[in-house]
C-alpha cells in the first residue's frame, strides 16, 4: 500500500475540495476492503447521500471522512435524518476516516469503523442552519468517535505506517457477531465492551465490571438489574469468542492475547 498522493494537480481552487480529489483517489487505488480482502473498492457516482465507495465482491458499503488534523471526539457528518433512516439498512456505511499531510503529501493515518459499532446514541443533532442560509433549517449530525470502543476502530495506516492485512482483516471479523444484534441489544454489548477496554487489564474478574453499574445505569435507567445485564452481556461475549471464561468470574479479553489485532 503506497501512502502517497499520486495527482499533484486537481480542477479545483479549493483546497478542500482538492484534498477530497486526492484522498479519493488514494482509497480507490490503495485500499481493499476489510470485510473480505477484496483488493479494490469502487466509487460510487458524485453526491450519493451517505456512502463513498462499495466493494464489487461483498457489497460492504464505505462513507470517506478525511482531514488535516487527527480526528478527535466526534466527527462531522451529514444529514441527521438520513443517517438515522440509514442506521437500520442492510446498507448502512461503515466509516473511512483519513488524517493526511498535505506538506509531505501523504496519509499519516487511515482507519475504518464497522457498521456493527453504529447504534442511535452515538449520532446526535447539530443545530439547524439559519433562516438566511441557503438550506434553512437543514440539521446535520456529527458521530461520537469517543462512544466507540477500540476495536471498532481498525487501523489500515497508523502514524505512516501500514498494518498487515491479514491483523486488519482478523480485528474486522472479531465482533462481527454484533451484526446479528439489534439495535438495542447492539448498544448493550458495545457499552459492555467499552467497560472491559476501560478496566485496561487482559484478564479482569466480573467485580471490575460491576464498578461500572452505576454508569450503565444511568443509560439504560428502564433496566433495574444491571448488574444481571452484565452477567448475560459477559456470557455472550464469551459465548461469541470476544472474551475467553478463566475460572469462575474470571475473564480474558481475547484480542489482547493475540497481539491486539
Amino acid at each position: 500500500m503506497k501512502l502517497g498522493f499520486q495527482e499533484t494537480q486537481t480542477p479545483y481552487t479549493s483546497g478542500s475540495q482538492s484534498a477530497r480529489g486526492w484522498t479519493e483517489r488514494w482509497v480507490r487505488d490503495s485500499v481493499y476492503c476489510p470485510n473480505c480482502g477484496c483488493p479494490t473498492l469502487n466509487p460510487f457516482p458524485n453526491n450519493s447521500p451517505v456512502a463513498d465507495f462499495f466493494c464489487g465482491s461483498c457489497k460492504e458499503e464505505y462513507e470517506l471522512k478525511s482531514q488535516k488534523t487527527i480526528f478527535g471526539k466526534k466527527v462531522l457528518d451529514g444529514s441527521f435524518r438520513t443517517k438515522c433512516e440509514r442506521l437500520a439498512a442492510d446498507n448502512n456505511p461503515s466509516l473511512f476516516l483519513l488524517n493526511y499531510d498535505l506538506k509531505q503529501f501523504v496519509v499519516r493515518n487511515f482507519f475504518v469503523v464497522p457498521k456493527h459499532f453504529f447504534v442511535r446514541e452515538i449520532i446526535v443533532e447539530r443545530k439547524p442552519l439559519a433562516q438566511t442560509a441557503r438550506r434553512a433549517g437543514w440539521i446535520g449530525s456529527h458521530i461520537l468517535l469517543n462512544e466507540i470502543p477500540q476495536s471498532g476502530k481498525i487501523y489500515l495506516v497508523r502514524d505512516g505506517r501500514v498494518e498487515p492485512k491479514a491483523a486488519v482483516l482478523k480485528q474486522w471479523k472479531s465482533p462481527l457477531f454484533l451484526r446479528d444484534e439489534g439495535q438495542e441489544a447492539r448498544g448493550w454489548l458495545i457499552e459492555v465492551m467499552k467497560c472491559v477496554e476501560t478496566i485496561g487489564k487482559t484478564d479482569f474478574n466480573i467485580e471490575d465490571v460491576y464498578a461500572f453499574e452505576k454508569q450503565l445505569g444511568l443509560l439504560y435507567p428502564e433496566n433495574k438489574n444491571v448488574k444481571a445485564k452484565i452477567r448475560q452481556q459477559l456470557q455472550f461475549l464469551r459465548d461469541r469468542g470476544y472474551l475467553d471464561f478463566m475460572s469462575r468470574g474470571y475473564y480474558r479479553l481475547r484480542s489482547k492475547t493475540e497481539g491486539g489485532d
